[in-house]
């Protein structure tokens, strides 16, 4: 692109990740659909509105061959607010490249093989981290997430702030996994977190204004399958999940 067009790329570019930001989208949203603008305008070294519908075909025909369809689903959504909020044009993407609906059950680990796992895990923290994701069903994140307010001992239950779709909704909360949660609270007592990031000492962890980082408990827990030799493909082993 010459420096006129960079420049008008650039514009259309933040204004694009601006409309994401106040529609309420993730970050890794944002960042993702940002990648599919960046990517299309430098294959045809030009601002996306310029692509013409055959190219775009081309493109996507191209993307399907080097790319998983996950990657495509996620350009094409991309693509798509781009085209709908920022240039305010129509497309039809079902006309250019349609995702195939692939159903398919996770496999479920047997309660021998969760407590296989539990009892491999040397530390505290981790061990519950997988008592209360696997026990409520919770994603990943949703377990990071967990704050001392969210648990409500009385009617056993535990509130899920902005989970899958960005709602809330209460989940059961089984006893062993409520004293487990006491039990590793009444270690770190930070006033916010139940998963505190973990770093420097006890008395530092308590203070902690983050939860621990999503990729330490997924390098944590693979670990922890591998060593256990568990191949399951479960929606409980975070690496496949998030």
């Amino acid at each position: 692109m010459n420096s006129k067009e960079q420049k008008r790329f650039d514009k259309l570019y933040q204004r694009h990740r601006r409309l994401l930001t106040l529609q309420g989208k993730k970050e890794k949203t944002i960042d993702a659909y940002a990648r599919a603008v960046r990517r299309i305008s430098k294959h045809f070294d030009c601002c996306p509105d310029q692509v013409t519908l055959e190219q775009r075909e081309l493109y996507f025909a191209q993307l399907v061959e080097s790319h998983s369809w996950s990657t495509v689903k996620v350009d094409r959504n991309g693509l798509q607010f781009f085209w709908k909020h920022v240039l305010k044009r129509d497309w039809q993407w079902v006309n250019i490249v349609k995702i195939p609906k692939v159903r398919s059950l996770p496999d479920i680990l047997t309660i021998g093989e969760v407590e296989q796992l539990i009892g491999a895990t040397n530390k505290l923290r981790y061990r519950v981290f997988i008592l209360t994701t696997y026990s409520m069903g919770l994603r990943l994140s949703e377990t990071l997430a967990l704050q001392v307010g969210d648990i409500d001992a009385k009617r056993n239950q535990v509130h899920i702030r902005r989970g899958k779709g960005h709602k809330d909704r209460f989940v059961p909360l089984p006893e062993l996994t409520y004293q487990a949660l006491r039990a590793l609270w009444s270690k770190h007592r930070n006033p916010c977190w139940l998963f505190p990031n973990p770093t420097g000492s006890l008395e530092r962890i308590g203070r902690a204004k983050t939860h621990m980082a999503h990729g330490s408990a997924q390098v944590a827990v693979k670990a922890v399958v591998t060593q256990c030799g568990i191949k399951k493909k479960s929606q409980f082993i975070p690496c496949a999940t998030v």
